[in-house]
């Protein structure tokens, strides 16, 4: 039973107009604040906040509630009030945790509601999957809404094998049967979309025939027009001005990313010179996260892409209104979200004058103070979680013995191999005119910087492994392996040698999944991801404490391409080549080529 449950407002109207108007006293008043008015971009001196049954009934000048024993007061010292943040795009899989442990590190950030695409663990376990993380959500301290994965598998099958296949009536049942489904998920096949497919455009079908909005996923200013004709009214892709401003003109909200500076996530600083240079309104200009690792949600959650937004020329209340009431009005739900208007839900934060989250008040309980959860938060976290099913637990199928590295080429060649640039998501299409046979795989590597780059089918259907190489990870030593390479979410590893490369993915199938690292035979570091080779089922501070020890060894094995760039390396719908367990996939052409093939 999840505690923080609000009741819905047609059934408390009559209880919050007597309070409003002094008839009822309210159960909790928090006073002596500043109110952040999204509403009117201004802050507000000398307010209290009347709170009744988890709601806002009334925003009243400081000392209007007389004083009785039946009500809680909570003095805010002077400190800024200012509603929830939303987070209008993210994915909880990302994070390596369950929907109930997500809750923990974004209520520590101020934020009390999100919209999450699952397609991680749709595409894994198809539509079980997706209903089962909307159980996890409906059991979290936090209001979780889904849009519908839209694109699994990310391409179709004679370009990678994944383990679910959502068609457009598997989408329209979600729609049908969950009121959390509030949207369809990132269309992220743009070029399908865009070059009129059928099934692409029979999915956008669902969402648009129900009236819910399409969200988006692009690169390229060609592919724009196309996109927005196609019903699609958001995107989180927008890497600069000029694509951004493209987006506005065309009726597409767009949701600036922000995330660790050293990752190619942080979008935020170009894409917001929409506004800031070419002179763009941020009415339908939302900041979001996207993707978090638990260790980051730490430290770069919503209220840091806020403050980021700050930083690149927005004021305080513009920033916070780009991460609250903006986002509520994307998905038609500011009438609940988003502002301290009477009859929302009583989702506040306490702020200092830099905008950083020191209280948070969920559904007008207080779960986060002094920057530190309350024991009644730690109850709900530590007892009250969604218990995923066995099924969730095997989902990584591989024979022991497969061959992990690709044969030596025995005369001359052209290799066709990935390069990378670092922190940047997209890679390079790069080709090595070999005039004679090689000596060893051993001096071509270290002549070229590169190593072995493999993709394993793991969803029991196939048994496929593809060979590549991959320049420029600034790997060393050792090998890297995860059993969350996206989007088919098939085993990724990468190495310098046989031997770690098969001890880097044997602990993974040990573990039902995970990420890990290894080194002379040893492995260094390991998340154990037991929930469809995706998720851990412990705690958010546990999951963090064993992402930072990865991270940890990640850098000490030479790897400076960040773990999650790692993950996108199969990822066939981002330019220029990626590597599935078909082999290497051109993209935008969609077109596998050899490793090898004739000079």
């Amino acid at each position: 039973m999840n505690r923080f449950s609000v009741p819905p407002l047609h059934t408390l109207t009559r209880e919050l107009a007597d309070v409003a108007s002094g008839r009822r006293p309210p159960e909790l008043v928090l006073t002596g604040g500043r109110i952040l008015s999204t509403y009117t971009e201004r802050i507000l001196p000398n307010r209290e906040i009347w709170v009744h049954r988890g709601r806002i009934a009334a925003v009243k000048p400081a000392g209007s509630c007389p004083k009785r024993d039946e009500v809680r007061f909570y003095d805010a010292q002077g400190g800024i009030l200012a509603p929830g943040l939303v987070d209008p795009h993210i994915h909880i899989e990302s994070s390596m945790m369950t929907a109930c442990a997500y809750a923990e590190g974004a209520l520590l950030n101020g934020t009390t509601t999100i919209f999450c695409d699952s397609h991680e663990i749709g595409n894994v376990c198809d539509k079980e999957g997706i209903e089962w993380m909307l159980e996890d959500a409906r059991e979290a301290p936090l209001n979780i809404f889904l849009t519908i994965p839209s694109t699994i598998p990310a391409t179709n099958d004679e370009l990678e094998t994944a383990g679910g296949d959502l068609t457009p009536e598997k989408v329209g049942s979600i729609f049908d049967a969950w009121p959390e489904a509030a949207a369809l998920g990132e269309k992220m096949d743009f070029v399908p979309v865009c070059t009129s497919d059928e099934r692409s455009h029979a999915i956008i079908a669902e969402a648009l025939k129900r009236g819910k909005p399409v969200c988006g996923h692009i690169y390229g200013r060609e592919f724009v027009a196309a996109y927005a004709a196609s019903g699609v009214t958001d995107t989180h892709e927008a890497i600069d001005c000029d694509i951004a401003d493209d987006f506005l003109e065309a009726g597409i909200w767009i949701f600036l990313r922000g995330g660790p500076p050293t990752t190619p996530w942080h979008s935020l600083p170009e894409a917001i010179k929409t506004i800031t240079e070419l002179g763009a309104s941020h009415k339908r200009v939302c900041v979001c996260t996207d993707d978090r690792d638990a260790d980051d949600l730490f430290i770069f959650g919503q209220d840091w892409v806020t403050r980021q937004a700050v930083a690149n020329g927005m004021s305080p209340v513009q920033a916070w209104s780009m991460g609250s009431l903006h986002p509520a009005t994307r998905y038609a739900m500011d009438g609940e979200f988003g502002a301290l208007g009477h009859s929302r839900r009583a989702d506040i934060v306490l702020l200092n004058d830099t905008l950083e989250v020191q209280n948070t008040w969920y559904g007008g309980e207080l779960v986060v103070e002094d920057k530190k959860i309350t024991p009644v938060l730690d109850e709900q976290l530590s007892r009250n979680r969604y218990r995923y099913p066995d099924e969730a637990y095997r989902t990584v199928h591989f024979d022991d013995g497969i061959k992990l590295t690709p044969d030596l080429p025995d005369g001359p060649c052209t290799l066709n191999y990935i390069g990378i640039e670092p922190p940047g998501i997209i890679t390079i299409h790069r080709r090595l005119i070999l005039e004679s046979a090689p000596e060893s795989w051993e001096a071509l590597l270290s002549q070229h910087q590169m190593c072995f780059l493999t993709v394993i089918e793991r969803h029991g259907k196939t048994g496929e492994v593809a060979y590549g190489l991959v320049q420029n990870t600034g790997l060393e030593t050792g090998a890297v392996a995860s059993s969350v390479g996206h989007d088919a979410h098939n085993i990724v590893v990468a190495g310098k040698s046989a031997e770690d490369m098969r001890i880097a993915i044997q602990v993974i199938k040990e573990n039902n999944g995970g990420v890990s690292v290894v080194a002379n035979g040893e492995v260094k570091a390991l998340v154990p991801l037991p929930i469809a080779g995706l998720l851990s089922d412990k705690r958010a501070t546990e999951v963090a404490a064993e992402t930072s020890a990865l991270k940890k060894a990640w850098a000490e094995a030479g790897c400076t391409l960040p773990y999650m760039g790692f993950n996108l390396l199969p990822l066939s719908v981002i330019p220029e080549i990626r590597l599935t367990n078909k082999g290497l996939v051109t993209v935008p052409a969609m077109e596998i080529v050899p490793l090898t093939a004739d000079s």
